[in-house]
C-alpha cells in the first residue's frame, strides 16, 4: 500500500528583516536526512517542482528562494556567496531543524558548497549540479593590457545605473529568456511556456533590476578549491555534459583533484540537469543518500 504524500506547503520566513520564500513537502524520516534544494541565478523554487514531486515520497524535501530571487525579498544589498551561505545555514538551523543534504544548481551549488565547507553543522551531504564558482589558476598568465582595459571599461559601464537597467530590461524579455534556455538545454521540449514564465515573473518584482546589477559588484568569494579543502561531508556531482557554459569533464577533473572521495555521474543534459532529466537526477540522488546511509 502506497503511503499518502502530504501536500506541498509554501510559506515565508523572516531572515534579517527580509521575507524568504520556501517550500516543504514530504515528511521527516528519522533514519534519512532532509533534502534542501537551492536554485541557480535567475531561478527559484519553481525550478525544482519535478524533483520535489519525485523525492517527497522518500524524503522530507525543502526548497528555498535565495535572497534576491524568486518570491523572496529583493533588497538593494551587496550579494555574495557569504550572504547566501549564512541564509542557508540559518534556514537549516532555525526552520529545518537538523543537518540537510544540500542540493544546488549553478550559483545555488556554489552557495551550498560554501555552507558545506564553512558551516559544516548544517550539511549532512552535498550534491552539486553544474556548480558555479572559480578555481585558483595554478599558472596565471600576465594580464593583457588591452583586454584588461576593455574588460574594466565594460564593467564600469555596467555598474552605471542606466546601462545596467537597460541591459536588464533586455535580458528579462520572455523571448530572450526562451532563447537563452534553448541554448543551455539539450532537450528543447523541456523549454516550456511554464519554465519561461517561472523565470520571467520574479524579474518583474520591485528591486529585481538592482539585484541583477549587484552581480557585477559582487566581491569574489572563496574559490572552489579553497572550499573543497575545508569540507568533510559526502559529495555527489551530477553533471549535465552538454552545458555550453562550462566544460563538465574538465570541471569534474578539478573537483576530483581537491576532493577525490566524491561520487560523480555525467548525464545527457545541459546546464540544469535536475529540470531536463529529473527522473535520472532523482534516482541517482536517492540511491546515493540511501546507499551511503547519510543521516
Amino acid at each position: 500500500m502506497q503511503t499518502a504524500i502530504a501536500p506541498q506547503q509554501e510559506t515565508y520566513w523572516q531572515w534579517q528583516n527580509h521575507a524568504i520564500h520556501y517550500v516543504r513537502a514530504g515528511k521527516a524520516h528519522p533514519d534519512r536526512p532532509p533534502i534542501l534544494l537551492v536554485h541557480g541565478f535567475g531561478a527559484s523554487t519553481d525550478h525544482w517542482r519535478k524533483n520535489i514531486q519525485g523525492l517527497q515520497q522518500d524524503f522530507e524535501v525543502w526548497a528555498i528562494d535565495l535572497l534576491g530571487f524568486g518570491r523572496s525579498a529583493k533588497p538593494n544589498l551587496q550579494y555574495s556567496g557569504d550572504l547566501w551561505r549564512d541564509q542557508l545555514h540559518d534556514f537549516v538551523t532555525e526552520i529545518v531543524g537538523r543537518p540537510a543534504v544540500l542540493v544546488g544548481n549553478s550559483l545555488g551549488g556554489y552557495a551550498s558548497l560554501c555552507v558545506a565547507a564553512q558551516r559544516p553543522a548544517s550539511a549532512a551531504g552535498l550534491v552539486l549540479l553544474n556548480c558555479a564558482g572559480a578555481f585558483t589558476d595554478p599558472h596565471p598568465t600576465p594580464p593583457n593590457p588591452l583586454r584588461q582595459f576593455w574588460g574594466n571599461t565594460v564593467r564600469s559601464l555596467l555598474l552605471q545605473p542606466l546601462p545596467s537597467f537597460l541591459l536588464f530590461q533586455y535580458v528579462r524579455q520572455k523571448s530572450v529568456i526562451r532563447r537563452t534556455l534553448e541554448k543551455v538545454y539539450l532537450d528543447q521540449s523541456a523549454v516550456t511556456d511554464q519554465l519561461v514564465e517561472d523565470i520571467y515573473r520574479p524579474a518583474c518584482d520591485p528591486g529585481a533590476a538592482q539585484v541583477f546589477a549587484a552581480v557585477f559588484k559582487s566581491p569574489r568569494g572563496a574559490t572552489n578549491d579553497e572550499l573543497l579543502q575545508q569540507m568533510t561531508c559526502p559529495l555527489l556531482l551530477l553533471w549535465g555534459e552538454g552545458d555550453p557554459w562550462m566544460n563538465a569533464r574538465d570541471r569534474g577533473k578539478k573537483f576530483r583533484e581537491f576532493y577525490p572521495q566524491l561520487t560523480e555521474h555525467y548525464l545527457q543534459a545541459g546546464h540544469c540537469p535536475h529540470d531536463e532529466v529529473p527522473d535520472q537526477v532523482n534516482s541517482l540522488l536517492r540511491s546515493w543518500v540511501l546507499e551511503r546511509g547519510i543521516r
